[in-house]
């Protein structure tokens, strides 16, 4: 396999370019043979995807967490007709914070077994959702979980998992709700909505699992919308949402779990927007989502 490592060094809060050399001597003991290309601005790795499957790459190495994830997967997939196989076939060096995909998969985070798991160059067709023009390997929101994302990336004070935990009790202080109309394959709802997640997989955030029964080989995107009209029952649902299990967020009440193959989401005022943990409109009313089944060969056990 023709391969590109893509590296984004400011995953992780920079953590990513401290530890790219660990990584690079673990893809070689693994006898990975690969050219790198390094990420130098925001959305670069985008245009380094995409260059590379010009170029004739057929496996990318995303090394960096789900954002990085995000972007590389947007860029392979330009000029892709949605219809065609797949351009390329996927791998992850996980070297972001979270690694929610890495997790939901099944790629170890060990960086040795990670490239043990590359050199055998096998692959799983992984759905892959879409959400307007951007797609995602792992879990899209409007409502209050990208309004968390918002008030952690002003967050400099804290790193890590923790920073994602105080970012979701500052949104919850602030209370944002909205009045929305849902409509998908064989249901709708329209009312008062505090939150609406899409799941490929299961968590994000780290600890959150937003969409618990999420299954990113079954052919459907798992969502969640609800409603908690105060802040103490906002709070009360929060440990929840740290369940994969019983107990999960799901099974509180105002909280509706989905699956489907395409939802179509309109907001009575504004709200930001994300793809893989990237905020990608900060003031949008309109979202359309759709499911691609087994569209992206990811190496994963």
């Amino acid at each position: 396999m023709k391969t590109k490592v893509l590296l984004n060094p400011y995953s992780n809060r920079w953590n990513s370019q401290k530890r790219w050399p660990e990584a690079e001597a673990a893809l070689r003991a693994a006898g990975i043979e690969f050219d790198l290309s390094i990420s130098e601005r925001a959305d670069h790795l985008v245009d380094l995807a995409a260059d590379s499957v010009k170029q004739g790459f057929t496996t990318l190495i995303v090394a960096g967490g789900d954002g990085s994830i995000g972007e590389v997967v947007n860029g392979a997939a330009q000029g892709w007709d949605e219809k065609s196989p797949f351009p390329v076939t996927l791998g992850v060096m996980p070297l972001g914070t979270a690694n929610d995909l890495c997790d939901n998969i099944g790629i170890p985070v060990d960086l040795a077994a990670a490239a043990q798991l590359i050199a055998t160059g096998k692959a799983r067709g992984m759905d892959l959702g879409k959400c307007n023009e951007h797609y995602f390997l792992n879990n899209s929101a409007a409502g209050l979980e990208p309004y968390v994302t918002t008030k952690q990336e002003k967050i400099s004070w804290l790193s890590g998992i923790p920073r994602y935990l105080v970012a979701a009790v500052q949104a919850i202080m602030d209370g944002p709700t909205w009045n929305a109309k849902l409509e998908w394959d064989d249901g709708s709802y329209e009312g008062p909505l505090s939150l609406v997640s899409v799941g490929n997989g299961r968590r994000t955030g780290g600890v959150f699992y937003m969409t618990p029964h999420a299954d990113p080989f079954d052919g459907k995107l798992t969502f969640i919308h609800g409603y908690r009209g105060t802040r103490a029952s906002m709070f009360q649902a929060l440990p929840s949402a740290m369940k994969p299990g019983k107990g999960s967020l799901v099974e509180q009440d105002g909280i509706h779990e989905f699956h489907c193959t395409r939802l179509k989401i309109h907001l009575d005022k504004p709200s930001p927007a994300h793809t893989d943990g990237e905020i990608f409109d900060n003031w949008v009313t309109d979202l359309e989502y759709k499911i691609f089944p087994s569209a992206v060969p990811m190496i994963a056990p």
